[in-house]
């Protein structure tokens, strides 16, 4: 597996996990429609996921990470 499937692998990983926190705790907090709770689940994962991406380092390539948590760049 190459290091942009990774890449890919991990964003769809970061946004599955942070997408189901948010879609089963929200109907507890919040009296809206279902499709609403998707909705709000949604715009929440893709602000606060972790986004992962191939970087060229000293002639190297790497997958790094940033996420709004950390500060800068880290690297896998």
């Amino acid at each position: 597996m190459g290091l942009k499937q990774k890449a890919l692998l991990y964003n769809f990983l970061g946004f599955a996990a942070v997408f189901l926190l948010f879609r089963f705790a929200l109907p507890y907090v919040l009296a809206i429609k279902p499709l609403y709770v998707s909705l709000v689940s949604a715009a929440l994962a893709m602000i606060l996921a972790p986004k992962f991406a191939v970087a060229h380092i000293e002639g190297t390539k790497k997958v790094m990470m940033k996420w709004i948590f950390l500060k800068g760049f880290k690297e896998l």
